[in-house]
């Protein structure tokens, strides 16, 4: 694995607008690609989560929802230490089990597939339209993809999974129109708190597919704001 930094990616800040994330970029206010699947999620989807939640109860359902967000960020901070070589240490009981994951997913797959890294924990953006920040964008065995590192709390099926995907095709349809890369293909690399390893990968059929279907989700998102994607022209 080497490194290559071969892309100028763009300073941004986060600020929410009416209580959702956005990026500012320059002078524009993008909704993240997070913000905009979740505010077009299917009615089903809520209806499980919100299932879910009564079930377990609210205290329960945001303690769970809190514990997994900590676990996840100190796994995506070591895993990141692992790719640039600045290890990151985190001695809590949290910090451990995430640590763990982390070294599972390294060993398991990330250190021998990655052939070379063009960043980590980098801003993309589609002008006009949206942005987010991508765990990882490079070459995967010989294939230019976006990489994205899940913690989850039981293996997830691939059905269960579709949003995302829908995020790899989003940083992915971004870096390609602004970098003019051919990045046609995405993997998601999983681990659990009991150490079980998953991985996903998206074929460049399969991400043409879900391209179009994330494209439907930020017109949804547009018109329900009022107006259609801007610039359809430039996709």
């Amino acid at each position: 694995m080497k490194w290559n930094k071969k892309f100028d990616y763009p300073p941004s800040t986060r600020s929410l607008v009416m209580g959702q994330r956005h990026y500012d970029i320059g002078n524009d206010k993008l909704p993240s690609v997070t913000t905009i699947l979740s505010q077009t999620q299917p009615e089903e989807k809520k209806a499980k989560l919100a299932e879910w939640q009564q079930k377990v109860g609210k205290n329960e359902a945001e303690r769970i929802r809190d514990q997994s967000a900590e676990r996840g960020t100190i796994m995506h901070r070591i895993l990141e230490g692992y790719l640039t070589g600045h290890r990151h240490a985190d001695l809590s009981d949290l910090g451990l089990k995430a640590g763990e994951m982390a070294k599972k997913i390294w060993e398991a797959d990330l250190r021998d597939n990655m052939d070379e890294v063009w960043g980590t924990e980098v801003t993309v953006y589609y002008p006009g339209l949206y942005a987010g920040a991508t765990d990882l964008v490079g070459i995967y065995n010989g294939t230019q993809v976006i990489g994205d590192f899940k913690q989850t709390n039981r293996p997830k099926r691939r059905e269960w999974i579709q949003d995302y995907f829908l995020q790899l095709a989003a940083y992915g349809m971004a870096h390609n129109h602004v970098y003019n890369t051919q990045i046609q293909g995405g993997v998601i690399l999983m681990c659990s708190p009991e150490l079980v390893f998953q991985r996903f990968f998206v074929t460049p059929k399969e991400y043409q597919v879900l391209q179009w279907e994330w494209l439907k989700r930020v017109d949804l998102y547009y018109k329900m704001k009022g107006s259609g994607i801007r610039d359809q022209e430039n996709l």
